[in-house]
């Protein structure tokens, strides 16, 4: 178990995550985050995440942040290893190893983050968790970041536009959407995003508006394609190291689950991407030189039929492990219209 007095943890690679109770813990987790640290995630949802569980907890357990240990793609291996206790991944990062967490990132969805969160966290619970593709650590929260758009240097006003161009595409949905489109998918983790873009080795990225700041796209990708509902929703998740939560007391333990895992934590989140894109949308406007193209009403047809096609193969690959995709799919779009 990776537990360790704050004093230990106080080094230069690691960011103190404020929360709400002011004496020493008895428990401090270790958080491996590989987002830059201005990011909404280091700044907003870790914080979260450290306040819910300091409240849950009477103080008893507390968090630091620590960044840089590890790129994106290691982190589900790095809280396997012990070598941190809690940290957030993408699934698309990895490729083949998560399958049941694209039915989440589909087009088509209708709502905000938080919605699509809450209902993923549903259908997890309800569907997704036979598939067993977490296994190894602990799943405490489950989420989608806001509706992706095509940020690019170049102004793109169509659809027919993104053909052939250089995107950098994430795994999962993402990636059957840039295929789909005709762009030339480039695979880079986010963190790499700014000076991929900088260097001209990208035309474009598909990403949430929150990027427009939390990866300063607003300063090398000037232009904004907007699909209503997005080309894709991300897949992320929290997880936790499985002897870590097995060490705690078993009060302790309870407390989290009840308070703060699960729903609760996938919810607030969600909540919190929501807040990011907003700021991103905010930071574009007040941007000079930036711009927001909407898609037309016949990109938007196009892009349906698209959707559409993408939507039953990954249909097909979801019932492949075993999960009822459609009544999963249809569970998402349920409890998201009822959210």
């Amino acid at each position: 178990m990776k537990f360790t007095k704050l004093t230990t943890l106080l080094a230069s690679a690691t960011l103190a995550v404020s929360g709400t109770i002011a004496f020493a813990a008895d428990y401090t987790l270790t958080i491996s985050s590989w987002a830059p640290p201005t990011h909404g995630i280091n700044a907003k949802m870790w914080p979260k995440f450290v306040e819910m569980v300091e409240e849950a907890t009477d103080g008893q357990v507390t968090a630091e942040l620590k960044l840089g240990i590890a790129p994106p793609p290691a982190q589900m291996d790095l809280i396997m290893d012990g070598a941190a206790d809690a940290s957030i991944i993408f699934h698309g990062y990895q490729p083949g190893r998560f399958v049941t967490t694209k039915l989440i990132e589909l087009p088509g969805y209708e709502g905000s983050a938080e919605d699509a969160s809450v209902a993923y966290w549903r259908t997890y619970d309800q569907h997704l968790k036979a598939a067993d593709e977490h296994r190894g650590v602990k799943v405490i929260a489950l989420h989608t970041h806001g509706p992706a758009q095509l940020h690019s240097s170049v102004p793109v006003t169509t659809l027919d536009e993104v053909s052939g161009l250089k995107v950098r595409i994430p795994g999962g949905v993402g990636g059957d959407v840039g295929a789909a489109l005709g762009a030339t998918g480039i695979q880079v983790p986010a963190p790499k995003v700014y000076e991929t873009l900088a260097s001209k080795a990208a035309d474009g990225v598909v990403m949430p508006l929150e990027s427009r700041k939390g990866f300063k796209l607003t300063e090398v990708a000037q232009n904004v394609y907007e699909m209503p509902g997005g080309l894709y929703r991300g897949s992320f998740a929290f997880i936790m190291n499985e002897d870590t939560f097995a060490d705690l007391p078993p009060e302790l333990q309870t407390a989290l689950e009840e308070n703060v895992f699960g729903e609760p934590l996938s919810r607030e989140i969600g909540k919190i991407w929501d807040e990011i894109d907003a700021t991103g949308r905010e930071a574009t406007e007040a941007a000079e030189g930036n711009a927001i193209n909407a898609a037309t009403d016949a990109d938007m047809e196009k892009f349906s039929a698209i959707a559409e096609d993408i939507r039953g193969k990954v249909i097909a690959e979801v019932d492949a492990t075993g999960v009822d995709a459609q009544a999963a799919y249809d569970m998402i779009k349920s409890e998201m219209s009822s959210n």
